[in-house]
Protein backbone atom coordinates (compact mmCIF):
# COMPACT_ATOMS: atom_id res chain seq x y z
CA UNK A 1 0.00 0.00 0.00
CA UNK A 2 1.29 3.45 -0.97
CA UNK A 3 0.75 6.34 1.38
CA UNK A 4 0.30 9.87 0.01
CA UNK A 5 1.06 12.92 2.01
CA UNK A 6 -0.88 16.09 1.74
CA UNK A 7 1.03 18.90 0.03
CA UNK A 8 -0.24 22.45 -0.01
CA UNK A 9 0.43 24.31 -3.26
CA UNK A 10 0.06 28.01 -3.62
CA UNK A 11 -0.66 29.04 -7.18
CA UNK A 12 -0.68 32.66 -8.17
CA UNK A 13 -4.14 33.42 -9.55
CA UNK A 14 -3.00 36.29 -11.76
CA UNK A 15 0.43 37.12 -13.11
CA UNK A 16 1.84 40.61 -12.76
CA UNK A 17 1.16 43.05 -15.65
CA UNK A 18 4.88 43.47 -16.47
CA UNK A 19 5.39 39.69 -16.59
CA UNK A 20 2.29 39.27 -18.77
CA UNK A 21 3.46 42.03 -21.15
CA UNK A 22 6.91 40.41 -21.38
CA UNK A 23 5.46 37.00 -22.28
CA UNK A 24 3.06 38.44 -24.87
CA UNK A 25 5.95 40.40 -26.39
CA UNK A 26 7.29 37.07 -27.63
CA UNK A 27 4.33 36.76 -30.01
CA UNK A 28 5.09 38.48 -33.30
CA UNK A 29 2.16 40.46 -34.64
CA UNK A 30 1.21 42.77 -37.43
CA UNK A 31 0.51 46.41 -36.68
CA UNK A 32 -2.83 48.05 -37.36
CA UNK A 33 -4.42 51.46 -36.99
CA UNK A 34 -8.14 51.47 -36.22
CA UNK A 35 -10.11 54.54 -37.34
CA UNK A 36 -13.63 55.94 -37.20
CA UNK A 37 -15.41 59.31 -37.14
CA UNK A 38 -16.40 60.84 -33.82
CA UNK A 39 -19.73 62.53 -33.03
CA UNK A 40 -18.47 65.76 -34.64
CA UNK A 41 -17.53 63.88 -37.85
CA UNK A 42 -13.82 64.27 -37.04
CA UNK A 43 -11.47 61.33 -37.68
CA UNK A 44 -10.25 59.43 -34.64
CA UNK A 45 -7.93 56.45 -34.37
CA UNK A 46 -5.37 54.39 -32.48
CA UNK A 47 -2.67 51.80 -33.06
CA UNK A 48 -3.72 48.25 -32.19
CA UNK A 49 -1.88 44.95 -32.29
CA UNK A 50 -4.78 42.99 -30.76
CA UNK A 51 -6.49 42.23 -34.06
CA UNK A 52 -7.54 38.92 -35.58
CA UNK A 53 -9.98 37.26 -37.91
CA UNK A 54 -12.97 35.57 -36.30
CA UNK A 55 -15.07 34.04 -39.10
CA UNK A 56 -15.07 33.65 -42.88
CA UNK A 57 -18.84 33.29 -43.20
CA UNK A 58 -19.88 35.89 -42.30
CA UNK A 59 -16.55 37.74 -42.59
CA UNK A 60 -15.81 38.90 -39.03
CA UNK A 61 -12.75 40.39 -37.35
CA UNK A 62 -12.10 41.66 -33.85
CA UNK A 63 -9.97 44.35 -32.32
CA UNK A 64 -9.35 44.99 -28.63
CA UNK A 65 -9.32 48.61 -27.47
CA UNK A 66 -8.26 50.00 -24.10
CA UNK A 67 -11.26 51.64 -22.42
CA UNK A 68 -9.04 54.66 -21.63
CA UNK A 69 -7.98 55.23 -25.26
CA UNK A 70 -8.56 58.76 -26.59
CA UNK A 71 -10.89 57.50 -29.31
CA UNK A 72 -12.68 54.83 -27.26
CA UNK A 73 -15.98 56.76 -27.08
CA UNK A 74 -15.88 57.42 -30.84
CA UNK A 75 -15.37 53.71 -31.58
CA UNK A 76 -18.06 52.70 -29.10
CA UNK A 77 -20.63 55.16 -30.47
CA UNK A 78 -19.92 55.14 -34.22
CA UNK A 79 -21.16 51.64 -35.02
CA UNK A 80 -18.43 51.23 -37.65
CA UNK A 81 -14.65 51.30 -37.92
CA UNK A 82 -11.80 50.66 -40.32
CA UNK A 83 -8.73 48.55 -39.65
CA UNK A 84 -5.54 49.46 -41.53
CA UNK A 85 -2.77 46.88 -41.76
CA UNK A 86 0.34 49.00 -41.87
CA UNK A 87 3.01 48.84 -44.57
CA UNK A 88 6.62 48.18 -43.58
CA UNK A 89 7.47 51.86 -44.10
CA UNK A 90 4.74 53.12 -41.72
CA UNK A 91 6.46 52.77 -38.36
CA UNK A 92 6.14 56.54 -37.80
CA UNK A 93 2.39 56.30 -38.42
CA UNK A 94 2.12 53.48 -35.89
CA UNK A 95 3.98 55.52 -33.29
CA UNK A 96 1.84 58.60 -34.03
CA UNK A 97 -1.45 56.74 -33.46
CA UNK A 98 -0.05 54.94 -30.38
CA UNK A 99 0.84 58.07 -28.43
CA UNK A 100 -1.48 59.97 -26.12
CA UNK A 101 0.55 63.18 -26.49
CA UNK A 102 -0.94 64.11 -29.88
CA UNK A 103 -4.51 65.45 -29.79
CA UNK A 104 -5.17 65.40 -33.56
CA UNK A 105 -3.49 62.24 -34.79
CA UNK A 106 -4.68 62.85 -38.36
CA UNK A 107 -2.86 66.17 -38.74
CA UNK A 108 -0.46 65.71 -41.66
CA UNK A 109 -1.77 62.21 -42.43
CA UNK A 110 -3.20 61.58 -45.89
CA UNK A 111 -6.64 59.99 -45.69
CA UNK A 112 -10.01 59.93 -47.43
CA UNK A 113 -13.54 59.54 -46.10
CA UNK A 114 -15.35 56.65 -47.77
CA UNK A 115 -19.00 56.25 -48.72
CA UNK A 116 -19.38 54.24 -45.47
CA UNK A 117 -18.25 57.38 -43.56
CA UNK A 118 -14.90 55.96 -42.49
CA UNK A 119 -11.47 57.62 -42.63
CA UNK A 120 -9.12 55.48 -44.71
CA UNK A 121 -5.40 56.15 -44.41
CA UNK A 122 -3.73 56.31 -47.81
CA UNK A 123 -0.80 53.99 -48.51
CA UNK A 124 -1.73 51.43 -45.83
CA UNK A 125 -0.73 47.89 -46.79
CA UNK A 126 -4.39 46.82 -46.53
CA UNK A 127 -7.61 48.04 -44.95
CA UNK A 128 -11.00 46.65 -43.95
CA UNK A 129 -14.20 48.65 -43.49
CA UNK A 130 -16.39 47.13 -40.79
CA UNK A 131 -19.78 47.49 -39.16
CA UNK A 132 -19.71 46.79 -35.42
CA UNK A 133 -21.85 43.72 -34.72
CA UNK A 134 -21.03 43.29 -31.03
CA UNK A 135 -18.86 44.51 -28.19
CA UNK A 136 -17.66 42.59 -25.18
CA UNK A 137 -16.19 44.02 -22.01
CA UNK A 138 -13.01 42.15 -21.03
CA UNK A 139 -10.95 43.54 -18.17
CA UNK A 140 -9.71 47.02 -19.04
CA UNK A 141 -10.43 46.56 -22.76
CA UNK A 142 -13.48 46.24 -24.98
CA UNK A 143 -13.54 43.71 -27.80
CA UNK A 144 -15.11 45.14 -30.94
CA UNK A 145 -16.35 42.51 -33.39
CA UNK A 146 -16.81 43.89 -36.88
CA UNK A 147 -18.46 42.49 -40.00
CA UNK A 148 -16.20 43.25 -42.94
CA UNK A 149 -18.13 45.20 -45.57
CA UNK A 150 -15.20 46.12 -47.82
CA UNK A 151 -11.48 45.34 -48.03
CA UNK A 152 -8.52 46.38 -50.14
CA UNK A 153 -4.89 45.26 -50.32
CA UNK A 154 -1.92 47.24 -51.62
CA UNK A 155 1.55 46.17 -52.68
CA UNK A 156 4.53 45.60 -50.40
CA UNK A 157 5.07 43.96 -47.04
CA UNK A 158 3.48 44.41 -43.59
CA UNK A 159 5.01 46.13 -40.59
CA UNK A 160 5.63 43.66 -37.74
CA UNK A 161 6.05 44.09 -33.99
CA UNK A 162 8.05 41.70 -31.79
CA UNK A 163 9.51 42.08 -28.29
CA UNK A 164 8.95 45.83 -28.23
CA UNK A 165 10.51 46.51 -31.64
CA UNK A 166 9.31 46.97 -35.19
CA UNK A 167 10.51 44.53 -37.82
CA UNK A 168 9.97 42.91 -41.18
CA UNK A 169 9.50 39.45 -42.61
CA UNK A 170 12.89 37.71 -42.85
CA UNK A 171 14.33 37.89 -46.35
CA UNK A 172 11.98 40.64 -47.52
CA UNK A 173 13.19 44.12 -48.19
CA UNK A 174 11.11 47.26 -47.94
Amino acid sequence: MVAFTSVTCYIRAVIAPDEFRNVLGHFATGVTVVTTLDADEQPAGLTASSFTSVSLDPPLILVCVDDKAQCFAALRDAGRFAVHILHIDQEDLSRRFATTRIENKFEGVEYTITARRLPIIKEAHAHLECTTVSTHQAGDHTIFVGRVESAEVGPGHPLLYYRGKYGRLHGHSA
